[in-house]
């Protein structure tokens, strides 16, 4: 572990002030706000990506200022100290020392504490602080603070810290203003001050409490009463019975409403499809081109694109649990439940974090200070179900369970068979876990302390960004990924040319690599163009849909209704449910595979991790053919 001192004296030579860019970081601990306060500040200008040589995850936007200047603004990850326990941490620290790889020295830092709870948060700013650079204090949630009963001098806060300070409210917009006109004065080359001598070195966290309670003192800081309504809610959603049968009932009208409250929207999204495509064939002449861009590039991109709406739905079901302060109790709860299968608490978040995917979701394991519990965490991540087995398992559950009612109109048979599946996957993950844990990866049960965040209204502005990034996530995939399936199936289905003509598509390339497949997925109830899909489905999940939409497009029918028909038609019940089962634990997600193998330094463990998952997908798939065609 570094001196912070010794950081802050490193000098960087830096081009002039009009040639360069400049850069500011935001640091703070866990739940203060952070993302937030970026999101007020850059809108959609961002862009998320890795650190150099690392697989933590940043994000970088573009603040415009006055007189058309702009600054950069990165937010790294959340954290308490300094000091590099943990990859979060040593990112963190190694960002605002002006040491990380092809990233420069930030010419300012942006300080986000949360003001409700400073006595905690304020630890942070003595490492930060000691460092030279030009550093604006926010707290922020400064209206909780006063609407709860809290008070602090900030002026004196100011004068303690030597650094100016803002009471801000993200979430409102209130006092941003204060932090772009700091921001107006970084662009103007404010200069680098030099350490404060006073201030306590990182490592020495003793020292750093003293100091914070000692600030706190002086500054006249109050904490603010906790709500009333918090402490009821907590003693509900914390109550050993109460709160897991509160997180079911919620999932459960989660799924529920994905199939219900989607199903207009997701309509209109396929007629749209359907009808651009019409017109698109109206426009061309009927040539290879116009079989290539209606049964091949429309059919198989529109089959994937009409699930948006029910995978921006859960997203948003997502982000209203996780801003509103629930998922953290959750996640409390669910620690009980994961020590008896030898995890700790904070495998809970990454494995939430993998119903969106399993790549930030593996790259948010960097937490875990356990090597052992962390690669056990990576291991079973992707048997959370992502987002990108939705799409999958909607079409086939539409296609072959009818929709009746269960617990009257709250709660029907698509919305169950879509909880088994995340609950097939989740089971198939602690087990596996157990078996990690009491074997090859076995370590002593460690503690767990999670910060609990304030219950707080979710705002528009922060779920519609995120819904907006997530829809920008969802249609690059569909543009490039699917999209390049979609060509290749098509040339390969056209191929080998028979007098000039398109043979059938059982006897193109295409029909023969599925033939070839076929002997092997018989025995799971598949045939040839299940084969195909599967093939491609390697490359990402979803592609399966994309493909069969391109498969069976140029049979005449496409798009989500026609899909499901011709599904119907090529598959027995036995055969669907089994697709599920395989698609449940089958790791098909190369982007996923390459995470593995950077966050684990090498192949040994994603080669394990993809050979377990296939052969007990397999397996599964098989029993399930041979038990549902019993009987049916």
């Amino acid at each position: 572990m570094g001196d912070c001192h010794g950081c802050a004296a490193a000098t960087i030579a830096r081009p002039p002030v009009q040639s360069r860019r400049h850069i500011v970081a935001i640091v703070g601990p866990p739940n203060s706000g952070k993302s937030t306060l970026f999101n007020r500040l850059t809108g959609l200008r961002q862009k998320v990506a890795n650190f150099p040589g690392v697989t933590v995850e940043h994000r970088m936007g573009r603040v415009k200022l006055e007189a058309g200047r702009e600054i950069y603004v990165v937010d790294l990850p959340g954290v308490y100290s300094l000091s590099p326990r943990t990859e979060d941490e040593r990112v963190t620290h190694d960002v605002l020392c002006g040491t990380m790889k092809e990233l420069p020295r930030p010419d300012a830092v942006l300080l986000i504490l949360d003001s409700t709870n400073l006595s905690r948060h304020l630890i942070l700013a003595a490492p930060v602080l000691s460092l030279g650079l030009p550093t604006l204090v926010i707290l922020n949630m400064a209206d909780d603070l006063e609407r709860r009963g809290g008070d602090i001098d900030s002026a004196e806060l100011a004068m303690q810290l030597g650094s100016p300070v803002a009471l801000v409210s993200a979430a409102k917009g209130s006092g941003v203003d204060k932090v772009f006109q700091f921001l107006s004065g970084t662009t103007l080359g404010a200069a680098a001050k030099p350490p404060l001598t006073e201030l306590p070195v990182i490592q020495d966290i003793p020292k750093c409490r003293a100091w914070a309670a000692s600030v706190g003192t002086k500054t006249n800081y109050q904490a603010p009463a906790p709500p009333l309504w918090t402490r009821r809610l907590d003693a509900l959603f914390l109550h050993p019975i109460a709160g897991p049968a509160v997180f079911l009932l919620v999932v459960i009208a989660v799924f529920q409403t994905i199939f219900k409250g989607a199903r207009p929207i997701m309509d209109a999204v396929q007629t749209a499809i359907q009808s651009s495509g019409l017109w698109f064939g109206s426009m061309l002449p009927d040539s290879a081109l116009r079989s290539l861009v209606v049964d091949g590039i429309w059919s198989g991109v529109g089959s994937v694109v009409v699930f948006l709406p029910q995978i921006l739905l859960l997203f948003l079901f997502i982000g209203i649990l996780e801003d509103s302060g629930y998922l953290a109790r959750a996640a409390l709860i669910a620690d009980r439940t994961m020590a008896r299968f030898g995890l700790q608490g904070k495998s809970f978040i990454p494995l939430l974090s993998a119903y969106a995917c399993a790549v930030p979701a593996i790259m948010a394991t960097r937490t875990i200070e356990n090597k052992r519990d962390r690669i056990a965490t990576i291991l079973i991540a992707p048997f959370m179900t992502c987002s990108a087995r939705l799409p999958v398992y909607i079409l086939i559950i539409a296609a072959f369970i009818p929709e009746k009612p269960l617990l009257g109109v709250f709660f029907g048979t698509r919305a169950a068979a879509l909880l088994g599946l995340y609950v097939l996957g989740f089971l198939a993950a602690i087990l596996t876990a157990r078996l990690l844990k009491s074997t090859v990866l076995r370590t002593s049960r460690s503690s767990f302390m999670l910060e609990m965040p304030p219950y707080r209204w979710p705002t528009v502005r922060s779920l519609g960004l995120r819904l907006v990034d997530r829809s920008r996530v969802f249609l690059r995939r569909a543009g490039t990924v699917i999209l390049a399936v979609a060509v290749v199936i098509w040339v390969l289905a056209h191929l080998p040319l028979s007098g000039g003509k398109t043979p059938p598509i059982e006897h193109s390339l295409a029909g023969m690599i599925g033939h070839t497949a076929e002997s092997a997925i018989a025995p799971l109830g598949f045939n040839w163009k299940i084969g195909i899909g599967l093939i491609t489905s390697l490359a990402a999940r979803e592609v399966i849909v994309g493909t069969l939409g391109t498969i069976y497009g140029m049979e005449g029918t496409s798009q989500s209704v026609g899909l499901q028909q011709a599904l119907r038609q090529d598959l027995t019940p036995g055969g669907a449910a089994a697709l599920l089962v395989f698609f449940a634990f089958a790791m098909q997600c190369m982007s996923t595979i390459a995470v593995v193998r950077r966050e684990t330094a090498g192949w040994r463990w994603p080669a394990v991790q993809f050979a377990y998952m296939t052969v007990l997908a397999y397996a599964c798939a098989f029993l399930t053919n041979r038990v549902v065609s019993i009987w049916f």
